[in-house]
């Protein structure tokens, strides 16, 4: 079930006028060194290798320390200079940009998408006609997940973008919420139209080099290019054994998620948004366009939050442009995670205490971020409200429940297999390119007995079939550390494979291609 966009509750608007109240409070040494255990021990305890933080009050960094290794069972630590991905908190920096060309009158927040992109399409015509600038950054525009089709490493962010028009709305403009990648995307090539220069050289040389952040990167590819990079490595836990990962990137959409930075560079863009959009005395948005990047935009409902979301109860739960938000104690908080295969980043904010966290790692989906945020504003900022928690001790126990669950489903799953069955046909009369307009080719093979199955250029996005049972098979892709994907065959009147469907969804049905 989707909320509808909702004006802002009335404790919210009071929360929001208090954006920039300054508060003055001192930081005493012992606040640092709670800080610095309580990082040491959730590293130990979450199984870090990498973690990298930078904290910021009332204008001031407080505390920047990287902690462990790049990479395991290599030399080489992690410190404040320590390259990561901060992926999709580049979203707010996308927000930023639009922001700035709204104030300059090249754009407007509620002018149409097709007014600056007029090639950009929806399959329905109204979403065409209706969808403005600002529903880019919502995530309610009204389609769902597509990142399938830059996941699979071969198309060009144009042709993505091109692809769109063959997707299905999940539901209608501005009724729901569905986090969308793509459309930061078309927001990145909307800002380039507009600007005349690319989203990378917007990004730097209208946002890094006034707010000094001189180590970032735009993208994954500039990152790599520099000489010495101090870059930390990007590690999963495979079958229980935490490994080093080839490294992703998200660069053909860099707008919504390719940035690299370190902690001293995030701890300037945390002062920058704690001072309504002014660094070092130069105001590089108007504090109207600033209001809008952290006004909700969008409700979320705790099925479509964070997990984190059971335990910590916020009243609320939002979307700006760019930003998630809830409140926490009573004080607005606007934050935002960045996942990537074998990455973490999260950047906080609760602008009331003029205080900000950046944290990174490089660990997989290690969760201890939510609970790092929330400690560090607890200690630095007040918000324990007489009520001390272990978070991270909380957070364990609930992502270990989550993922004792999923063991769960895939034993029940793997329980009402049918036994005894064979494929209707022989190996060979499976193997084709299949197609779908949106999602592309996918090619599958046999040889020596076996199929194979492959989709792009990415390494993983290719694996094995396994017969599981009549004409579904198992697909096991990458280096194992993806969940099973459940592929079947349809057969058509005449005995001959026509189409081929993925986990069972009608958004994933792709059609034989005879011979070219």
């Amino acid at each position: 079930m989707h909320f509808r966009s909702l004006r802002a509750p009335a404790r919210l608007v009071l929360l929001l006028a208090g954006l920039v109240a300054p508060v003055l409070a001192q930081t005493s040494d012992a606040q640092v060194r709670e800080l610095d255990a309580y990082i040491q021990k959730g590293m130990r305890e979450w199984e870090i290798p990498g973690l990298t933080v930078s904290l910021v009050r009332n204008d001031t960094m407080l505390f920047a320390k990287g902690y462990g290794v790049r990479r395991l069972g290599v030399p080489g630590v992690v410190d404040v200079n320590t390259q990561f991905g901060i992926m999709s908190t580049t979203k707010a920096f996308t927000a930023l940009a639009i922001a700035m060309l709204v104030d300059e009158g090249k754009v407007q927040w509620s002018d149409p998408i097709t007014k600056h992109l007029p090639e950009f399409q929806f399959r329905d015509p109204f979403l065409t006609r209706e969808a403005t600038v600002k529903d880019l950054l919502t995530h309610n525009i009204g389609m769902g997940n597509a990142d399938l089709m830059w996941a699979r490493g071969d198309l060009s962010r144009a042709e993505i973008l091109r692809r769109v028009r063959y997707l299905p709305t999940a539901y209608s403009l501005r009724s729901g919420f569905a986090y969308q990648n793509v459309m930061y995307g078309a927001a990145g090539a909307l800002i380039e139209r507009v600007s005349g220069r690319s989203w990378e050289d917007f990004v730097r040389f209208r946002i890094f080099a006034p707010l000094g952040m001189m180590q970032s990167k735009p993208t994954y590819a500039t990152m790599r290019s520099s000489t010495g990079v101090n870059q930390s490595e990007p590690h999963f836990r495979i079958r229980d054994t935490i490994r080093v990962i080839a490294d992703e990137s998200v660069d053909v959409l860099p707008a919504a998620g390719a940035i690299w930075s370190n902690a001293d560079d995030m701890a300037n863009w945390i002062r920058f948004m704690l001072n309504g959009g002014r660094i070092d005395g130069q105001q590089l948005v108007s504090e109207a366009n600033f209001r809008e990047l952290l006004k909700p935009q969008t409700m979320v409902t705790e099925s479509e939050f964070y997990p984190t979301a059971t335990l910590t109860k916020p009243r609320w739960m939002s979307y700006g442009l760019g930003w998630f938000q809830q409140d926490y104690r009573g004080r607005f908080l606007a934050f935002h995670t960045g996942s990537l295969d074998g990455r973490t980043a999260m950047v906080a904010l609760l602008p009331d205490a003029r205080t900000g966290v950046f944290i990174a790692g490089n660990l997989d989906h290690a969760e201890f971020r939510h609970a790092l945020m929330l400690k560090a504003l607890d200690i630095f900022a007040g918000t324990n409200g007489g009520a001390p928690r272990d978070w991270s001790t909380e957070f364990l126990a609930l992502y270990a429940g989550l993922r004792d669950k999923g063991v769960k489903a895939r034993a029940e799953l793997e329980s009402k297999r049918v036994s005894g069955t064979k494929p209707s046909l022989a190996l060979a009369s499976y193997a084709a390119t299949y197609t779908h307009p949106a999602w592309g080719d996918l090619v599958v093979a046999e040889q020596g007995g076996a199929l194979s199955i492959a989709m792009g250029s990415s390494a993983s996005m290719r694996g094995t079939l396994e017969h599981w049972n009549t004409d579904t098979f198992r697909a096991m892709l990458g280096d194992g550390r993806s969940a099973p994907m459940y592929v079947a065959f349809t057969v058509d009147a005449s005995g001959k494979v026509a189409r081929l469907i993925m986990d069972g969804s009608d958004e994933y049905v792709f059609t034989r291609v005879e011979a070219r």
